[in-house]
């Protein structure tokens, strides 16, 4: 079973997606500037590398208007080449500062996208639907690679440009009257258009969505398809929707004439009006070195500037905005025939009414009219013979299933987290797989370590974050053991915001005193609810409650009492090993298997603390003889029973 992690966080925190209720776009504006923000370091260094590069467009049109001014047209040939080489000397400094730009913008980039990539994961184990993969391999790469054209041009127009203007202003503030209204008035044009341009997208995007919907259930029912003779209708109901996707693409091109329009205003009537105003310009002063400078500025540096930035924004800008919002938004109604999310009432963690639940309609259900109450911050913990349906169970509870019949009310998915016995971790440092499923930015490197380092002291595992290297450890899962792994699963739990934690067998890989130790950080987690299905004995007998399973009929009480009433539990105890002082195993004290004078007529007789002693005998014949040792396939002295 897969381990459940939080889609969400309270109040729209970690995951940043929508919660119910709200505007899909609200999440994305407060989302957007706190990536940004936690990311301070990486934008300075992007500012400053940006800063270099643009030293360029600066020096490039002024030392062309010195060349030209101070020395050809003067007669010094010299004076000319040396401006000339020092504006070649700034090209080679600009192409370094150049590559630094593209090391900042991947550590923007990357982070963007791993952050996406689990949001989809969460929402489609929450709410599967026809379009996660057009998600998970379509928007999430069409959200990276726009992203990170987004802010290339974003930052190169704001450095260029501004190395521009200050250039125009060097040479002669009277260029400025002729640049800056046309270059105002395009972008003006350019930012009103932004919004249709962005509406027409997303319904782009919604077509493409439905392509992949229906042609996915098309190619998978092909066989049924043909059997009934419904080629034609199958394949009109495909065309609809490429036709729908055809007439969003035009109303989308027929938008982006704005761009065009915009783009001919702002960078190319400039050059127009500079030079029809060449003669009014040289007549106030303005040398032929600096018109030529200006020249250089508008044509080489703010037009190719202006047009990245309109082709990014007004084609990948406008299109990144839609996916982000498609993707981090929540969905409206859970997987398709699921009853939708159900809250328990005040003071409950997990509410299970009348829930049957079976493996496929013709399958023997695996517990029928189960009614099961948890309250908030109360321990359970889930016994019953192995194939019972204890896992099955923390599926329910964790989300992962949905009943056939009755009724789970559970917490958000982003209150609840589900450990299983095969604990999941993945290459990278400690730091990035204890905090997988805390809250957006807790990972970040300069962020306090000591709720991490205390937590894996509280669960135990600060012996082997020690030895992995603390937080800043490099993880290798093959280099892990299971009990390992699982530590780092625990801690994991631990840190996560959820206050609801499901251990499905989560600590089958430790010894007894260090699962009793993780167990009781739990247990005493502030405001935590913990369900554990149990490994040993010993986890019962440190739970408030215990739920015992038999297939047929559940019941639940405290140890002391389940001892009185259930005669399975009276044999799981016998046959399990329980914890001792200091958390060792010890045998389990004599215990009769059954009641005296059971309705089988089967005699209580005391367990004999041999291995494999089930504290049992097995009636045989009228006469309630025993059967025989032998008579059962005895393995040896102690092999049988």
């Amino acid at each position: 079973m897969p381990e459940a992690v939080p889609a969400e966080r309270r109040g729209a925190a970690a995951g940043k997606t929508a919660p119910h209720g709200t505007v899909p776009g609200e999440p994305l504006r407060r989302s957007g500037p706190r990536f940004l923000k936690r990311r301070r370091r990486v934008l300075g260094r992007l500012a400053g590398w940006s800063l270099v590069e643009s030293a360029q467009t600066f020096l490039f049109g002024f030392a062309l208007a010195r060349a030209l001014d101070d020395g050809f047209l003067r007669g010094a040939p010299a004076v000319g080449v040396g401006w000339l080489a020092a504006a070649a000397v700034c090209v080679g400094a600009g192409a370094y500062g150049t590559a630094r730009v593209y090391g900042a913008v991947a550590d923007l980039v990357e982070p963007l996208r791993d952050s996406l990539v689990r949001k989809v994961v969460r929402r489609a184990l929450y709410a599967p639907d026809g379009a996660a993969v057009s998600r998970l391999t379509h928007q999430v790469e069409i959200a990276r690679d726009t992203f990170a054209g987004l802010v290339l041009v974003s930052r190169s127009f704001v450095f260029v440009t501004a190395g521009a203007l200050a250039g125009l202003c060097s040479l002669a503030p009277v260029l400025l009257l002729l640049v800056l209204p046309p270059l105002l008035l395009g972008l003006g044009l350019f930012g009103w258009a932004l919004r249709p341009m962005a509406r027409r997208q997303e319904t782009f995007l919604a077509a493409d969505e439905a392509i992949a919907e229906e042609t996915g259930a098309a190619v998978g029912g092909l066989r049924d398809i043909t059997a009934a003779g419904a080629e034609r209708t199958v394949a009109d109901a495909v065309g609809e929707r490429f036709d729908a996707e055809q007439r969003a693409s035009a109303a989308l091109a027929r938008w982006s004439m704005c761009r065009v329009l915009a783009l001919g205003i702002s960078g190319r009537l400039p050059i127009v009006l500079l030079l029809l105003g060449a003669p009014w310009l040289l007549g106030r002063g303005v040398t032929p070195g600096a018109l030529v400078g200006a020249l250089a500025y508008l044509t080489q540096s703010l037009l190719p500037a202006l047009h990245s930035l309109m082709h990014g924004l007004g084609t990948s800008g406008t299109r990144l905005g839609v996916v982000l919002r498609r993707l981090t938004a929540e969905p409206a109604a859970g997987p398709d025939g699921a009853r939708p999310h159900m809250t328990p009432h005040r003071g409950t963690a997990v509410e299970l009414s009348g829930v049957t639940f079976a493996y496929g309609p013709h399958a023997d259900p695996v517990f029928r009219d189960l009614d099961l109450t948890v309250p908030d911050g109360g321990h359970l913990a889930v016994v019953g013979p192995s194939g019972i349906g204890k896992s099955t169970l923390a599926g329910l509870v964790a989300g992962l299933l949905e009943p056939g019949s009755g009724e789970v009310r559970r917490p958000a998915v982003a209150d609840r987290v589900l450990v299983p016995q095969e604990a999941y971790v993945f290459s990278g440092t400690v730091r990035e797989n204890v905090r997988y499923l805390c809250t957006d930015g807790q990972g970040d490197r300069d962020g306090s370590d000591a709720d991490l380092l205390a937590a894996a002291e509280k669960i135990g595992a600060g012996v082997l974050l020690a030895r992995l290297g603390g937080p800043d450890g490099t993880l290798v899962p093959s280099e892990l053991s299971a009990g390992e792994r699982q530590l780092i699963a625990l801690v994991r739990a631990y840190l996560a915001p959820a206050p609801l934690v499901v251990l499905d067998e989560a600590t089958c890989h430790l010894d007894p005193a260090a699962e009793a130790r993780a167990e009781r950080a739990f247990a005493a987690r502030p405001g935590g609810t913990l369900i554990v299905v149990a490994h040993r004995i010993s986890s019962a007998l440190r739970a408030e409650r215990v739920l015992v399973m038999d297939g047929t009929h559940a019941r639940t009480g405290r140890h002391g009492d389940l001892l009185r009433r259930s005669a399975l539990y009276r044999e799981l105890t016998g046959g399990w090993a329980h914890e001792g002082p200091g958390g060792a195993a010890a045998a389990a004290p004599l215990q009769p298997a059954l009641p005296a004078r059971d309705a089988d007529g089967v005699d209580a007789v005391a367990g004999s603390r041999l291995a494999g002693d089930g504290g049992h005998v097995v009636a045989h014949g009228p006469g309630r003889q025993m059967q025989d040792a032998g008579d059962l396939g005895d393995r040896g002295a102690l092999g049988g029973q």
